[in-house]
């Protein structure tokens, strides 16, 4: 699997945002010249902000043209569009202009639509839903329309039930949906059309000036000479890469496509080596300075900066990667891998001479903590990845592939765009049936009470939410629906968002559909259920780490809250924790554990994590007890 048409073929198959057509001829300028255009104004309104409401309708009248015009019906369409597409399209740019063109009046009958402002609703509704579907598949269009189906027939719901409400028509529905800025309109579209465009723009220009090749060829020189350096390649690779593609099926199969073969040079088994494949696809989207789409939304809904969302992202990160890494040096003894001799520029000379693809990445952060707002501050780090580009001539930004570039930042959105302009449909029947408080008493209800079975509760809900509908819808239904649950119990608004943020992720690589689990399974032709466990053991501390936000005191810590000596002892004691996890799913301590030590360290893990004085001590004197014994019994055997 090393073809770039075989790497396109595995990420249409497995990744939740399917890619899209291979246009060329006429239709291909034309979409490159619309998809630039909005690009540049994008990059224009940063510095000459306009209102919010017309902005959102234009963003949308743009997109979702370029969404039928760029994406198939169907797996099986052709790579032309057809008459049915373009009349798709004609009817998105009059639907959605039409509030444009009324805006004022359009907004003032919101209480009395007339005939047309309804039917255009309503047309833009199904324009969306159709978008949503073929971009991301037909399941979250599917639950769009159950919560329509519930505002409408809530009414006939018996009167003591909980979820039971007074009913709405279709009017009041499609205005909800349309004429405000709870529907269509709402955060998750302006999330889309201001922080996610902007990063998928700068992420193209990135891609486009090399930094991509770069952050592989990086990967392999910085660990190339240890039986584990393969795995650590992955990793680090997985980790650069998400800042390019920023989804973890393209990660894997971009790095698998690469890495595979030398992986299974080093003696890695497929289910192994895929499972160090998916982990660190995943891992590109739980990583500061990008994350996911899902993050941009936790901060317009706290009304907090995205430099305090990566703020609170940046010791789960470390976290997480810790335990990946441990892993690896735990099967690396495991499995007998051996060091590969890789064909790669040493790492010094090759960070002289590409280094700075590094600059703009540092530009991001640096920006946003002297100040400067998200938007400014990537658009400066587009800028300045634009103008480096000219170091090297193989991919020097000339005007004509600056222009591809940035086209590409407007189609990569797409996407994006119909799964957030969906989930608005979804926020806007809970906000209008109050749907949100209603789950709330009942996961609080069937928990009894109890905080740590409401977040277990919780984490299963999201779970099986992501295994249905992408990350952002994910994260989005269950902010709305769920997170009130947590709140509710006392549970800070941050750390809610980001339990939730984390299984949102997560459902990403569990269990039964785990979709970059099966797209490495298919690079490495490993069997795809023990690719999926073997992941799950990886990413294994991320899972368990988000208990620690919302079930002890000093979870706060992991989210950088708190005094420094309180955020220091947080990340000390649940880094010793994933340490412990680590041994107990790789079965390894300074040698071979037995089922005794793992279950015991698996113990340890867990009272660490309480994050609380009293456990955490028992969970430490019991790993102390453990690693003693344990080279005690290494000691008799040497003897022996």
């Amino acid at each position: 699997m090393t073809s770039t048409t075989s790497a396109d073929e595995l990420i249409a198959e497995f990744d939740a945002e399917r890619p899209a057509r291979r246009l060329s001829g006429p239709v291909a300028q034309a979409v490159t010249l619309v998809a630039l255009g909005l690009s540049l104004y994008v990059l224009y309104r940063v510095f000459r902000p306009g209102p919010v409401l017309p902005y959102r309708m234009l963003f949308l009248a743009v997109v979702l043209p370029l969404t039928f015009v760029c994406y198939k019906p169907g797996r099986r369409g052709t790579d032309r569009p057809g008459a049915d597409d373009w009349a798709l399209a004609a009817l998105a740019l009059v639907a959605c202009l039409y509030p444009l063109a009324v805006f004022d009046d359009f907004i003032r009958r919101a209480f009395e639509p007339t005939t047309l402002d309804v039917a255009a609703g309503a047309v833009i509704v199904l324009l969306v839903l159709e978008a949503c579907r073929r971009t991301v598949g037909w399941i979250l269009p599917a639950v769009c329309v159950g919560f329509a189906a519930y505002a409408y027939y809530g009414g006939y719901l018996p009167f003591d039930w909980v979820v039971g409400h007074r009913g709405y028509d279709l009017d009041r529905i499609v205005v909800s949906f349309v004429m405000g800025t709870d529907g269509v309109y709402g955060v998750p579209l302006d999330v889309a059309a201001t922080y996610i465009i902007l990063f998928t723009v700068y992420g193209a220009v990135l891609d486009h000036s090399g930094a991509g090749k770069f952050f592989v060829d990086v990967s392999l020189a910085a660990f190339r000479r240890s039986r584990s350096a393969p795995g650590r390649t992955v990793t680090l690779a997985g980790f650069l890469l998400g800042t390019v593609s920023g989804s973890g099926v393209a990660t894997t199969v971009s790095v698998g496509s690469v890495a595979w073969p030398i992986l299974r040079r080093a003696g890695y088994p497929p289910e192994q080596g895929g499972g160090v494949l998916a982990a660190a696809g995943i891992g590109a989207i739980l990583s500061p300075p990008t994350l996911g789409a899902a993050a941009f939304i936790i901060a317009e809904y706290m009304r907090v900066s995205y430099l305090t969302v990566l703020l609170y992202a940046t010791i789960p990160t470390v976290l997480y990667y810790l335990g990946i890494f441990l892993a690896i040096e735990m099967d690396a003894r495991r499995y007998g891998t051996r060091a590969v001799e890789v064909d790669a520029p040493s790492l010094w000379p090759l960070i002289r001479r590409f280094g700075y693809h590094f600059s703009s990445l540092f530009v991001i952060v640096v920006l946003m903590a002297l100040g400067q707002s998200p938007f400014r501050a990537v658009v400066y780090a587009t800028l300045l990845a634009l103008a480096l580009s000219f170091l090297d001539s193989e991919h020097a930004l000339t005007p004509r592939r600056a222009a591809r570039a940035l086209a590409a930042g407007t189609t990569g959105v797409l996407p994006v765009a119909a799964t957030c302009a969906a989930a608005g449909l979804i926020v806007a029947v809970v906000t209008l049936t109050g749907l949100g408080l209603k789950a709330s008493s009942l996961i609080v209800g069937a928990s009894g009470g109890l905080l740590a079975v409401t977040a277990l509760l919780c984490a299963v809900a999201v779970l099986v939410l992501g295994l249905a509908v992408p990350v952002t819808a994910s994260f989005v239904i269950a902010a709305v629906v769920i997170g009130p649950a947590l709140t509710d119990l006392g549970v800070s608004q941050a750390e809610a968002y980001m339990f939730i943020f984390y299984y949102a992720v997560l459902s990403e690589v569990s269990p039964p559909t785990a979709l970059s689990a099966f797209a490495a399974s298919a690079i490495t032709g490993g069997n795809a259920y023990r690719t999926m466990m073997t992941t799950w053991k990886y990413t294994l501390p991320a899972f368990l780490v988000p208990f620690a936000f919302v079930l002890t005191p000093g979870g706060a810590g992991l989210l950088a809250q708190g005094t420094f000596g309180e955020i220091l002892a947080a990340t000390t004691v649940s880094a010793v924790a994933v340490a412990a996890l680590a041994a107990a799913t790789g079965g390894r301590l300074l040698g071979p554990a037995g089922p005794v030590e793992r279950a015991l360290c698996a113990v340890a893990a867990i009272l660490l994590l309480f994050l609380s004085p009293l456990p955490a001590l028992a969970g430490a004197v019991l790993l102390a007890v453990v690693v003693s014994l344990h080279l005690v019994t290494r000691e008799r055997e040497a003897e022996h």
